[in-house]
């Protein structure tokens, strides 16, 4: 998976990639010519005592750092802002991929671990690619080129290459072996860590009202001390490289020195040959280093690129259709038949055989105990999740043959849980609408019994909101929703239980004003509390995923038990009636 991700999208950056292996292969050659030239410095300059020499190769010398110095510089500009692309777009086509996902594929997931894929395990990949650019391109170039130039040197001592570099490698790869799994579990590992403080962030109000505090503490400290414990052990066996490393270059430096005085002391070997040939051998295995260095991100990078690889190519359970119907004649009609529904691995279907219909003009009440399925239900029509069997119609067209811009263009949906988005009260109107004007938006805020606590806040329409809109009540959370939607101007309203929050005078306030904006639309209402659908034109009664009841309010009162049953544990029959 790390192959074709890295294939995938470093493609677009083939010409600054080739330019950073040109740019390492010049220093790297640069910096292999520096041994040999000081070698003949010391041969033939500073052994018979000619300093012109030595000024002119010594000059020679700094003309070639120089150009390995420059080369370096460029090679690591170029790798470092291809990395950094790299990773802006495999963030962008996770988030692309996620904002296609059905609710089924988000809860398989999971928000935390979505979140960690898209920022610490693109980052470990990213990483990877600026190590390779400034340091892997060059292990090569350096190794195949120090043993070139350390054979030209003296074929007398290469036996000790030989020996060296295998021990190295073989050194280092052991370490490496036991790295792998520990990386693995790594990632894990921060995925809970983020679960469970995405979690008590959002529940915090919940766990200090319940005195959960110590135990909340002592969740999070387990999953932070399983996370301590599987850093801690990467974190030993990678202090185990640079000893090793260390090890292997200084005993394999005391070997060119013995060997090589010995060399020298028979004639068969100059100095300046044998400072270079070190020389020579210290890169070889700093290279092996580098590579071996690069082989501890590798395992790292490569889960991460699976965790990644995993998001890219789950396929949503919403399809788009291959020939999607772009147009459509009917306006403002929606039609449940014999629709059912069920959940991945659930033994039994939450919604089963549900028929209505549901036209311009007319609103349609959804009502039942909890679990019954309501919001389920509501959620098949924007193609949150698709059916099971049956079909969802919107204007007397498959949801699932429509195209999603065109079916979502006619849904105004106020969702059970409604959300705001960091910005402001315009901004978050604006989702419905962005070319709405002001004067649109405060006449949708009217509507909705927002326009006061709106026109209280400091900037009024430009008034700052929170992310999820935590500086505002549940109420007007709820009624700025309601807004929102309103500015939409849909053809059909889907309104999940949005009015719950809302106390009985702005309930009915809020009723009264939506009927002439919503005269020419169909509208759907989830509702737990009678008196917000005792008027609705047909009431549609659920109980455990079936439909027990249609009709009015006073007709249900006298035909259906369950709808009774809902009523007098609200209202007396009397009242009601």
């Amino acid at each position: 998976m790390l192959t074709r991700l890295l294939r995938t999208y470093l493609r677009p950056y083939v010409r600054p990639l080739a330019a950073v292996v040109l740019l390492q292969l010049v220093g790297t050659m640069a910096s292999l010519y520096l041994p040999s030239l000081n070698a003949d410095i010391i041969d033939k300059g500073i052994a018979q005592g000619d300093t012109g020499y030595i000024l002119r190769t010594g000059g020679w010398m700094l003309l070639v750092a120089a150009v390995q110095i420059g080369c370096s510089v460029v090679a690591v500009y170029f790798g470092a802002r291809t990395a950094m692309s790299f990773g802006r777009d495999v963030r962008s086509a996770i988030f692309a991929r996620v904002i296609s996902f059905s609710g089924r594929e988000v809860g398989h997931f999971g928000a935390p671990s979505l979140i960690t894929r898209n920022t610490n395990d693109v980052q470990q990949v990213q990483m990877l690619v600026v190590l390779t650019c400034t340091m892997l391109v060059a292990a090569p170039i350096m190794c195949i080129g120090g043993v070139i130039m350390a054979l030209r040197e003296d074929l007398g001592l290469s036996w000790l290459m030989v020996v060296c570099v295998p021990v190295l490698v073989i050194a280092i790869g052991l370490i490496i072996r036991r790295m792998v799994p520990q990386f693995r579990l790594m990632q894990t590992r921060i995925d809970t860590v983020n679960r469970v403080l995405r979690e008590q962030i959002a529940g915090v109000r919940v766990v200090r009202a319940f005195v959960r505090e110590p135990e909340e503490t002592a969740r999070f400290g387990a999953a932070n001390a399983d996370l301590t414990a599987t850093a801690l052990r990467v974190g030993r066996l990678m202090t185990l490289i640079f000893p090793t490393v260390m090890l292997v270059l200084n005993a394999s430096s005391v070997a060119v020195l013995w060997f090589g005085a010995a060399r020298i002391d028979a004639g068969q070997m100059e100095v300046g040959a044998l400072t270079a040939f070190l020389t020579y051998l210290m890169q070889i295995l700093m290279s092996v280093m580098m590579a071996t260095f690069m082989l501890v991100m590798v395992p790292r990078a490569a889960v991460s690129a699976e965790r990644i690889g995993e998001v890219l190519d789950a396929e949503t359970s919403v399809r788009r259709a291959a020939n999607p119907v772009a147009e459509v004649r009917s306006h403002g009609d929606l039609e449940l038949r014999g629709v059912e529904f069920q959940y991945p691995g659930a033994t039994a279907p939450v919604l089963r055989d549900i028929s209505l219909h549901a036209t311009a003009g007319r609103t349609t009440a959804i009502i039942g105990s909890t679990g019954a399925g309501k919001t389920t239900l509501l959620s098949l029509v924007p193609r949150l999740f698709d059916v099971t069997a049956g079909a969802v119609l919107v204007d007397r067209v498959d949801v699932r043959d429509l195209d999603p811009d065109l079916l979502w263009s006619r849904i105004g949906l106020v969702p059970q849980k409604p959300y705001l988005f960091s910005g402001t009260v315009a901004s978050n109107l604006r989702y419905g609408n962005p070319d709405a004007t002001d004067e649109q938006l405060w006449e949708h805020l009217e509507i909705a019994q927002a326009r006061d606590f709106v026109e209280a806040m400091p900037g009024g329409l430009e008034a700052p909101i929170a992310q999820g809109g935590t500086n505002v009540s549940g109420g007007q959370r709820q009624r700025l929703a309601i807004a929102r939607a309103l500015v939409r101007q849909p053809e059909i309203f889907l309104f999940d239980d949005s009015f719950s929050a809302l106390d009985l005078g702005t309930d009915a306030r809020l009723r009264a004003a939506l009927r002439p904006v919503t005269a020419d639309a169909a509208v759907v209402i989830v509702a737990q509390r009678v008196s917000t659908i005792v008027d609705a034109d047909q009431i549609v009664v659920l109980d455990d995923g079936a439909i027990v009841g249609t009709g009015t309010h006073h007709e249900l009162l006298q035909s259906c038990p369950t709808y009774r049953e809902i009523v007098e544990s609200q209202l007396t029959v009397e009242v009601a009636a």
